[in-house]
């Protein structure tokens, strides 16, 4: 049957009338999803596989005092020109899992069950993630430690305090397990914070792994292609490591800087975390200069996730440069 155009405009006019939207009965939105997919990102050098594991990030309000040498306002014009907030800050913490081919070696623990607890999630992340990975705890051989912040040694241990790692050896930088040992210097130490690092020091270490721990010295292959490196001034024993295999060579630099949006632009800003903070500013220009002249990548403890990169000169200061995501 064929329409006249009247009957057709007709049909038009009463069709757009239609209240259409009210026959379909009205949904509510989803709602928001709330967590992140498991963080572990792995990449390779030479033969051997790196895995970085986040242990999640800790947000706290900027103190006047984070960075010593320089004024809060300061801090902030440089977090807004990192396009971050001003007045707080985010750290991020990102533990290894080397795959050499022969050994599988964790450097550095995260934050620890207890943080977990205490952060309802935020940090501590370490052994979750890892397990996302597909890696057993059991299976490791060597944990190797770069300094004895919490944030670094306290996933030693699982929740129930015995060894989150028990089959692994356990090395320590000779000169960092000398010190937080050492009485005289127990007896200096000037502030709560200081004194309540060598309470804890000591009870993970003398009492929760009974003191079962190998010292090891900078300047030697301390697992297989794996280099302990001399960075002392964030602690007296602070070590950074060179990962080699084949051609490729990765520095895994432990805490030559904090966040880098502060301190690698601002080479000279000093941590409220340093122990000796010229000893730790003078390492980081010398440790940056080498990378730069080198081109090598680093992987940094608290970079932002996946944590790895580049550094670049960037006026009087460096800049990181994220390495490209690979999918596989």
């Amino acid at each position: 049957m064929d329409l006249s155009r009247r009957q057709a405009l007709t049909g038009a006019a009463a069709l757009a009338a239609t209240p259409l939207v009210s026959a379909i009965p009205a949904k509510a939105a989803a709602p928001l999803a709330d967590k992140q997919a498991p963080s572990f990102y792995r990449y390779k050098v030479g033969d051997a596989q790196v895995n970085v594991i986040s242990d999640g990030a800790n947000t706290f309000p900027l103190a006047d005092t984070f960075v010593l040498n320089a004024k809060k306002d300061e801090v902030n014009a440089q977090l807004e020109k990192s396009f971050l907030p001003k007045d707080k800050m985010t750290i991020h913490f990102a533990p290894l899992v080397i795959n050499t081919g022969g050994k599988l070696v964790v450097i550095d623990t995260g934050n620890g069950p207890g943080a977990f607890a205490a952060t309802k999630g935020n940090v501590g992340q370490f052994a979750s993630n890892m397990a996302a990975a597909g890696i057993d705890a059991k299976n490791v051989d060597m944990v190797v430690i770069s300094h004895f912040h919490g944030d670094h040694v306290n996933g030693l241990l699982a929740a129930d305090g015995t060894p989150a790692f028990p089959n692994a050896e356990v090395l320590v930088p000779a000169a960092e397990w000398k010190y937080w040992n050492d009485d005289g210097e127990m007896a200096k130490a000037a502030n709560d914070r200081m004194k309540g690092l060598f309470a804890s020091n000591r009870k993970l270490f003398n009492d929760g792994l009974k003191k079962k721990v190998t010292p090891y010295e900078w300047g030697k292959d301390i697992a297989p292609g794996l280099l302990a490196v001399e960075a002392a001034g964030h602690t007296p024993g602070h070590t950074s490591f060179i990962l080699s295999s084949g051609s490729d060579k990765l520095f895994i630099q432990s805490d030559i800087t904090n966040q880098p949006a502060l301190f690698a632009a601002n080479p000279g800003w000093h941590l409220m975390f340093d122990q000796d903070p010229a000893q730790a500013e003078a390492t980081r220009r010398k440790v940056y200069d080498m990378l730069v002249a080198e081109k090598m990548r680093v992987q940094g403890f608290h970079y932002p996730f996946p944590a790895n990169g580049h550094v670049v000169k960037d006026g009087s200061g460096y800049r990181i440069v994220p390495a490209p995501w690979s999918p596989v």
